[in-house]
């Protein structure tokens, strides 16, 4: 899925998510429509320009977060109070004020999203664990149980090809109906489980014999260091942050300051 490196990709993992995990509790806290859309604007600009998925990748899932977006605001402007009603129809009432605050929470959602995307385009997931190991210090019994969990993934997606393949084979496929979907999804379900839980049985038993629970004195294949990388991300994280608040306040785009005023 990763297509591209960038120079976000040579950011060491662990920190990368730190960092961004204090972002998400840091725009809790903001309230201001204008700082949001600001803030949203500027981490949307550096997902475009450092993301390191290919183009087709990258615009469905930028359309699935806006739909997010657009569906976690709705409720909000929709039936939300206000003093201020710019339309109203049966339940549905717009106000100036639920207007402003469902905004303000799909921006926040989109910028979530912008946020994730940020870290899931450029992060390496087996670099990921094995950082959290090296800096973090997580026990390796768990790193390397979340590693051939997501090595199994596309294992388990071949096998459901195969049964699908071996299904329409035999014709059972061709079961309509409500209770034809259920036969379907329980065969399904029944021998991939089935099968997941031999594949991880064994898995267990060969990660044990191989010492993967030794937590004491182990060598790493991979080393993820800190580099100079590293202070350049956290610089621009704490440059976009700063300039979001100073052109909210000097370049406002928005009566609202305080959406929960």
């Amino acid at each position: 899925m990763l297509t591209y490196q960038t120079w976000l990709s040579k950011v060491n993992p662990s920190l990368k998510f730190l960092i961004i995990a204090i972002l998400f509790i840091a725009v809790l806290m903001v309230h201001n429509l204008n700082t949001m859309i600001w803030m949203t604007s500027l981490f949307f600009i550096l997902y475009l320009v450092f993301n390191g998925f290919n183009m087709k990748l990258s615009f469905w899932m930028l359309l699935l977060s806006f739909l997010l977006a657009i569906l976690s605001s709705t409720t909000m402007i929709f039936f939300g109070q206000g003093s201020h009603i710019l339309f109203q129809w049966h339940l549905i009432v717009i106000s100036e004020e639920s207007l402003a605050r469902g905004l303000h929470i799909g921006l926040r959602t989109f910028l979530y999203a912008m946020l994730s995307l940020v870290f899931a385009s450029t992060t390496k997931p087996v670099l990921f664990f094995y950082s959290l190991m090296q800096q973090l210090k997580l026990p390796p019994k768990f790193a390397y149980g979340f590693l051939a969990a997501f090595r199994i993934l596309p294992i388990m997606y071949e096998e459901f090809h195969i049964i699908r393949a071996a299904m329409k084979v035999r014709g059972i496929e061709k079961n309509k109906g409500l209770k034809g979907q259920y036969n379907k999804v329980k065969r399904y379900a029944i021998t991939l489980l089935a099968q997941s839980i031999r594949r991880a049985q064994r898995m267990a038993v060969a990660m044990e014999a191989k010492r993967f629970s030794l937590a004491a004195n182990r060598t790493y294949y991979y080393k993820v260091p800190v580099s100079s990388y590293d202070f350049i991300f956290f610089l621009t994280m704490l440059v976009i942050m700063a300039a979001a608040f100073i052109l909210s306040s000097s370049l406002p785009l928005t009566p609202f300051t305080n959406v929960i005023e």
